[in-house]
């Protein structure tokens, strides 16, 4: 039984001495650049999807006027979450408050899966990859130490250069969750700031049709 651990032990070790700390590093690169697509295509979507300022403005203001199927008209092309959360509301503005609010509801949860997409692979790469980096660390100081006893390495100095290029992997490790982590959370707060004012928007509507209601039965 010893046999076979002592024979399993020395496999494991000799696939982690062969395969080293190199393929981390490349791991890692990989992943970087995958994270810096996934920055580029959410900058480009918060930026397509930016708050129309100028629209909503507009549209509460023909609401008031002349009621939720003309205030829907001004929303026409607009993608963001607070157009889609005033298009939900506006266009069931006759089916009742209940009505409304469940359709806002609706509107702003498949809105915020949009905005949230892909921020999960940050989220998770910013949270590892600092352990990814030291995992190749290891392997690393495990390859260093086994060729020092085996001969390989005739003195501490180049002992310490092999633990000095191992401890590399760490380093761009933080390199790359630092990134991820700091766009993660402004990218998170960007959704939040975006949630809350789909929030108060549908207010604003749901308060404007409850004013107008009572005008029109009158």
């Amino acid at each position: 039984m010893n046999t076979d651990t002592n024979s399993i032990d020395a496999t494991l070790l000799d696939l982690l001495l062969r395969a080293g700390s190199h393929w981390v590093l490349w791991l890692l690169i990989a992943l970087s650049l995958a994270a810096l697509a996934v920055i580029v295509e959410r900058l480009w979507f918060y930026i397509e999807h930016r708050k129309p300022e100028a629209r909503l403005s507009a549209t509460l203001a023909v609401l008031r006027e002349r009621g939720a199927a003309e205030a829907v008209k001004q929303l026409k092309g607009e993608r963001s979450m607070h157009a889609a959360v005033a298009r939900a509301c506006l266009e069931h503005a006759d089916a009742g408050l209940a009505s409304i609010d469940e359709r806002r509801q609706a509107a702003i949860d498949e809105q915020r899966a949009r905005y949230e997409k892909r921020l999960a692979f940050l989220g998770t790469l910013g949270a590892n990859a600092p352990f990814v980096g030291l995992f190749g660390t290891v392997l690393g100081i495990i390859r260093s130490f086994h060729d020092l006893a085996g001969g390989t390495m005739q003195n501490t100095s180049l002992v310490m250069a092999g633990i000095g290029e191992a401890l590399v992997a760490t380093a761009v490790g933080l390199i790359v969750a630092i990134p991820a982590v700091a766009t993660y959370n402004a990218f998170m707060r960007h959704v939040e700031a975006s949630t809350v004012a789909s929030e108060v928007l549908a207010h604003e509507i749901v308060a404007t049709l409850k004013t107008a209601t009572p005008a029109k039965e009158a």
